[in-house]
Order: structure tokens, then C-alpha cells, then sequence
């Protein structure tokens, strides 16, 4: 719950987050003539402001915030370049991820607050009740109040979820659900697209997410395939893009950690691709905290191929260039658990962050390679 002072009245209501941030303690509620700088010091000392005035204006004063977050004296900046060139590749990593949370619990100081039907009762509110629906559940007619930058997180996936993703590889679209990472960087489903199947009769795809793998399976021919998942998001969306694609008969979802019993000729495995502690459910598609997922894929992946089988990784190794992860790390993994590498198919990233000089992480970005490693039964 959220508590904050108004009109002489101590008030309450349900605190959202999805990263799982505790209510702010100072909330002060603002309105249209609450000044930008006024607001952004207020942010940056830690007082949550709860919008009171037009939702239009409320807009504007996050692009405000947004401006004076990003805004650095001369001399800030210069000392930001020399701890960025002094530091180590997973020291830079470590530091932009720094930064990133602290623009974050900034911009997230601007409240709305939202009523127990979903609706906005403020000037200009744009009625988003379908779109708090598809990401809170049913309304329960308790009052809310949530970060606008997180609603309009909630709107953005709203509107991703109705036009959906281009996959070539599919000859379709992928809906993806709030909450649920978008396979916006097609190069690794290409991967799976092109290596060459051992086999059409069963496999496995461990942690489905939006299903776009198990489609593109299916769609190769597979006959059947068994796609696990364990946040019920994702089970929800892959189910609901499978039905989409007429898939629905050909993959089998089931709610599970990992591997589900039995074998496969072929066992698939997009884990996430950087080792670090995620800060919201959706992140955790790309960091997979002390490899867990990784580790827990290539110890059980013996026992769980038929002879001759193979295990599909599809993994980045923008880690190693992090200096997060080594590949003799990797390869270890890969041989202590009884396996062998039996091939390798390579591909670049084609995301613009790769070419973008500006990023932090450029260097590492510019390296990346990811790679579809086929792995089986060591000899």
C-alpha cells in the first residue's frame, strides 16, 4: 500500500510495480503548477509526486524530468567518460546498469493515480482500461496509484500485443503479452530456422516465452513439440500465439522448470543471455542471475536426449565481452555435464545499438556474435 497526506486527510491505496519497488514514504501530492525543476529536485531527494492536474501536462513533465535526467554539466560528464575509461568491461557493465536505476527511480517519482475500474479520473485522461486489464488482471475496484512511466509501459505493450512482431522465419506475427520479452531481435530465431534438424518427431523447447521457437519448430516440420514455461504470462501469450499461428495442436505447453520428463531427439534452449540479477519480471529474459538457467539447461540435457540426439543452446556472447562470463567458463559447463560440441552456427547482431558509438557497452556490442551451439552425448 501507498500512504501519503492530502486536504488534512492521511490516504491509502494499492501500490503498483512491477519490478516489485516498495511504496515510496514521501508523497507529495502536485499539479499543473508544480515548476519542472522543482519537480525534478523533489525526485531526486527521494518525494514521490502525485499528479493532481491535467494527464496531458503530467506528460509533458516526465519529458522535463526525462531532459534534466539525461542533462550533465561539463564537468560531470567528463568525470563519466574517465570512470568509464578506467574501468574494466564488467565495471562499465556494472556502472550503466548503476546509471539506468538511478534515471529510473527518478523518472518514476511521477505518480498517477488510477481508480478501481482501471479508469483515469483526470483532465485529458485517455481511457486505458483495456490495457491496465491485459497487464493487472481484472479490475477488483480498489484504487491504485502507479508510476506514470510504468503505465505507459502498461499502453506501449498494449500496443505491441495488438500489432505484433514480423517473424520471416514464421511468414507471421508473434503478439507478445506484457511482461513477456519481444522477439524484436530476429537473429537468433533465424538460427533455429536454418540448422539442420536431426530429426521431425518430438522436441523440446525449455523456457518458451512468447513460443516463437516451438512455432518456428513446428512450422519446420516437427511434429511435435513440448514447450515449457514457468511464468504463467508467458504460458498465457505462447498459448495465445500458437493459437494464432494454427499451431495450436502441433505444440504441447506445459508449466515447468526446465526440462519436461522424458526425451528428445532435439532439446531448445534460448536462456537468458547475461549473468546478472534481473529487476523486474520482464528482465528476466535477458539476465539470468549466476547462470542458473544455463547450468541447470546443460547439466540435465544428457539424460534428457535420445541416443544420437541434439541440444540446441542459443546464446550470446556478449558476456564474454562484458567480461561477465569466459568462454572457457562455458566450455566447461558444456564438458562436465557429459557433453560435446558437435558444431556451431555464428550470426551478428543486427540491432542499432551494435552500431551505436554512443552507447556505453559499445565495444562489447560491437563484438557480440550469437551463436546456436549443437551439442550432444559426449563419447
Amino acid at each position: 500500500m501507498i500512504e501519503w497526506s492530502e486536504r488534512g486527510e492521511t490516504r491509502r491505496a494499492l501500490w503498483r510495480s512491477e519490478s516489485g519497488a516498495p511504496a515510496p514514504r514521501r508523497v507529495q501530492p502536485v499539479d499543473d503548477t508544480v515548476a519542472a525543476d522543482t519537480a525534478y529536485r523533489l525526485a531526486c531527494e527521494g518525494t514521490a509526486l502525485l499528479w493532481r492536474g491535467d494527464f496531458q501536462n503530467a506528460r509533458q513533465l516526465l519529458q522535463a524530468l526525462m531532459r534534466r535526467a539525461d542533462r550533465k554539466s561539463a564537468k560531470a560528464a567528463a568525470r563519466a567518460v574517465q570512470k568509464m575509461a578506467e574501468a574494466s568491461p564488467a565495471e562499465r557493465f556494472h556502472l550503466h546498469r548503476q546509471a539506468q536505476a538511478q534515471r529510473a527511480r527518478t523518472l518514476g517519482a511521477l505518480l498517477i493515480p488510477v481508480e478501481g475500474d482501471y479508469s483515469i479520473a483526470l483532465r485529458r485522461a485517455p481511457d486505458w482500461r483495456a490495457a491496465c486489464t491485459e497487464a493487472w488482471g481484472p479490475a477488483s475496484g480498489e484504487a491504485s496509484v502507479v508510476a506514470l512511466r510504468e503505465l505507459l509501459g502498461v499502453v506501449g505493450a498494449h500496443e505491441w500485443r495488438k500489432k505484433g512482431v514480423e517473424v520471416p522465419a514464421l511468414g507471421g506475427r508473434i503478439h507478445p503479452h506484457y511482461g513477456v520479452f519481444s522477439p524484436v531481435r530476429g537473429e537468433y530465431i533465424d538460427l533455429v530456422a536454418q540448422a539442420p534438424l536431426p530429426g521431425t518427431g518430438l522436441a523440446f523447447d525449455i523456457g518458451t516465452g512468447t513460443g516463437v521457437l516451438a512455432a518456428v519448430l513446428a512450422r519446420r516440420g516437427v511434429r511435435r513439440v513440448v514447450a515449457t514455461e514457468l511464468a504463467p504470462r508467458a504460458l498465457a501469450c505462447a498459448q495465445d500465439n500458437l493459437r494464432r499461428l494454427g499451431l495450436q495442436d502441433r505444440v504441447e505447453l506445459l508449466a515447468a522448470d526446465l526440462f519436461p520428463p522424458g526425451r528428445a531427439p532435439l532439446v531448445v534452449c534460448n536462456p537468458p543471455w547475461l549473468p546478472a540479477r534481473p529487476s523486474s519480471a520482464i528482465e528476466q529474459a535477458v539476465y539470468d542471475e549466476g547462470s542458473r538457467m544455463l547450468k541447470g539447461f546443460l547439466a540435465g540435457l544428457h539424460e534428457h536426449l535420445e541416443p544420437g540426439g541434439e541440444g540446441w543452446l542459443v546464446l550470446s556472447d556478449l558476456a564474454e565481452h562484458l567480461g561477465l562470463r569466459s568462454r572457457d567458463d562455458l566450455l566447461g559447463w558444456i564438458a562436465a555435464a557429459g557433453l560435446r560440441v558437435l558444431g556451431r552456427l555464428d550470426t551478428r547482431p543486427r540491432h542499432g545499438k551494435a552500431q551505436d558509438a554512443g552507447d556505453p557497452l559499445h565495444a562489447a556490442r560491437a563484438a557480440e556474435v550469437t551463436s546456436l551451439w549443437r551439442l550432444g552425448a559426449a563419447a
